[in-house]
């Protein structure tokens, strides 16, 4: 764990007192139990640790600076990690997947949705293939018929692009993962892993969010001799911040509020700003709202992922 706090001068009349100056967009102060702790957050371990940790920290150093509150950013092991911790109260806003933000605001009642990435409204997965398995692109949903008998994985059992739009995906083409592989079908763990377990041959296919696609052959870290791009899935909306229920109680009155605004004015408007976006492959962060994942849900459900 990592702990963020912006310095700041205080006069000897107010050492001691904590204060959280809620400055974007509150309208105004909120007042901070003495000794009610830092602002704890999280995102769900969907990427290289290294990756996940330094995009996190940077984001932890902005709301520290924006919001003048310490800010500590607390990795989690999995995807189920982080919705527990964030039910049982030890974790504040958690960068979440689709599915994860829904089953962590099924879990927590009062969690709000404050915002999301301008790419995560109309995401995307993608279908990747290692090329000795014989499996050329593909057209339409109805063409992932072409994936049975091979051996394939998917991501993380949570994971909203790397398992349930996959899934659900591949059930419109009447593929049923559990009947019609080669074999069970596998968890990577993260986009990561998938890409290079396919890239390995430990299996023949595999689905990813088209983010993490994108930015690992643009980096060049792919071999795209050895492995391809099959098919670029419908769009979905997908990543957001969750909020805890309970945060005006204890870092003051309207602070859920300032918290959501500071996610907004995250916009790109000096380099350090820019450079933290690129860090979420975003260009801006948008308004989101429950709603956005209705579809999302009942998917889990059909999927019997939700219960």
């Amino acid at each position: 764990m990592s702990m963020v706090r912006r310095s700041r001068s205080l006069s000897a009349a107010v050492i001691g007192v904590a204060v959280a100056l809620v400055t974007a967009g509150c309208g105004g102060s909120a007042d901070v139990e003495e000794g009610s702790g830092p602002l704890r957050i999280s995102a769900i371990p969907d990427v290289d640790p290294s990756d996940l940790a330094e995009r996190e920290e940077a984001m932890a150093a902005y709301l520290a600076d924006e919001l003048d509150v310490e800010v500590e950013y607390v990795p989690v092991s999995d995807y189920a990690a982080s919705v527990s911790l964030f039910g049982t109260g030890d974790l504040d806003l958690v960068f979440y997947g689709g599915l994860t933000g829904v089953q962590a605001r099924l879990r927590t009642e009062g969690a709000r949705v404050l915002a999301q990435r301008d790419i995560d409204e109309r995401f995307r997965s993608v279908f990747i293939a290692h090329r000795d398995a014989g499996l050329d692109p593909i057209d339409d949903v109805a063409g992932l018929s072409v994936l049975e008998d091979s051996r394939f994985t998917f991501g993380s059992e949570s994971s909203t692009s790397g398992r349930l739009m996959p899934a659900y995906f591949l059930d419109q083409a009447r593929i049923d993962p559990e009947a019609d592989f080669a074999g069970a079908p596998g968890f990577s763990g993260s986009h990561d892993l998938t890409i290079d377990l396919v890239e390995s041959g430990s299996y023949e296919a595999g689905a990813l969010n088209q983010q993490v696609w994108q930015a690992r052959t643009e980096a060049g870290t792919v071999d795209t001799d050895t492995v391809q791009k099959i098919f670029t899935t419908p769009e979905y909306a997908d990543y957001h911040w969750v909020g805890a229920p309970g945060l005006d109680e204890r870092l003051g009155a309207g602070f859920t509020d300032g918290l959501r605004q500071a996610l907004l004015d995250l916009d790109g408007s000096d380099a350090e700003e820019t450079e933290l976006l690129e860090k979420y492959g975003a260009e801006a962060i948008i308004p989101a709202a429950p709603a956005d994942y209705d579809r999302i849900e009942e998917i889990a459900r059909a999927l019997d992922l939700i219960r």
